[in-house]
């Protein structure tokens, strides 16, 4: 499992810009079956998604492919977890 933290950045303003094409590719994510979860971060920080089902390098592709990384509204931190114990709801998590 992957959580990804999209950070505010510098280009920050420029959100609501790409804001639609950033919505779009979330979409892509679970249409794909790669995100499960994905919210904001509070306050006002940006942004988390938890994935399952790819490789880190998978993942790191499909993150740079986010127009929000692209354009540097967010900075992108990827942490890898290994799963080891979830309740039955979350068993996805261990994929």
């Amino acid at each position: 499992m992957f959580i990804i933290y999209l950070r505010f950045s510098e280009n920050r303003s420029a959100a609501a810009e790409f804001m639609p094409a950033h919505n779009a590719w979330i979409a892509r994510g679970f249409e794909d079956g790669i995100f499960q979860c994905v919210g904001s971060l509070t306050p006002e920080g940006g942004g988390a998604i938890l994935a399952t089902g790819e490789s880190r390098e998978e993942i790191e592709a499909r993150i740079n492919a986010d127009p929000f990384v692209e354009h540097n509204v967010v900075l992108a931190e990827i942490a890898e977890v290994d799963v080891k114990k979830t309740t039955p709801a979350l068993d996805v998590l261990k994929a």
